[in-house]
């Protein structure tokens, strides 16, 4: 079967087309019924000659003969065609299906690729002072942190990395990145005095 898309993936205006073909030739088809309805009511095999052999008087028998090959010729096409829309249809699923199949495979794979980013945290954060820098950002306690300023999991080796980035930025905002709650989330931190201990609290 030739591809009415001409060798593209068949879309839904491609099946369209073939069942706007289809209704066409099911007209043309009842058309021609009709005119050999008008013939005497004549219809596809009924004789064409009278008792003695000759063509009869009574129904333009070359008129009756063209719509009867029309018909036989429109059928085959109307046959041909209702086996396009047939494959078209199916390509049209399984194309559907597959793009299906992709998506999620790609969701699958995104959500992978979510949680292995997800699990680098290299500390938790278990207290925040009321009123200090840290609660003031937005840190919450059981916040993963994942990204500290300039130590992540690859170079953060104690906590005294920490501090030592925390004295270096004293009112400089920190890119601080964490886990909260199976998401990513990023707080801007920055590090100075206050009422209680420490830059951070």
């Amino acid at each position: 079967m030739a591809d009415p898309a001409g060798g593209r993936p068949i879309t839904v205006s491609d099946v369209q087309q073939l069942v706007r073909r289809k209704d066409e030739i099911e007209a043309q088809i009842k058309a021609c019924y009709e005119l050999l309805e008008g013939q005497k009511g004549v219809g596809m095999h009924e004789p064409l000659v009278d008792a003695e052999g000759f063509p009869r008087a009574d129904i333009d028998v070359y008129q009756v003969r063209t719509a009867r090959h029309n018909i036989i010729c429109l059928q085959n096409d109307h046959k041909a065609l209702m086996k396009q829309v047939e494959e078209a249809l199916h390509k049209l699923h399984a194309r559907e299906k597959e793009k299906h199949a992709k998506d999620e495979a790609e969701a699958v794979a995104e959500a992978m690729r979510q949680s292995q980013s997800l699990a680098q945290a290299f500390a938790k954060v278990n207290a925040v002072s009321p009123g200090s820098p840290a609660s003031v950002s937005g840190l919450q306690v059981d916040d993963e942190i994942v990204e500290f300023g300039s130590v992540n999991a690859n170079n953060f080796q104690n906590l005294q990395n920490i501090a030592t980035v925390v004295q270096h930025s004293e009112g400089r905002p920190l890119s601080v990145t964490v886990i909260r709650g199976g998401r990513r989330v990023h707080v801007g931190l920055t590090p100075k005095r206050w009422a209680g201990k420490g830059l951070l609290g």
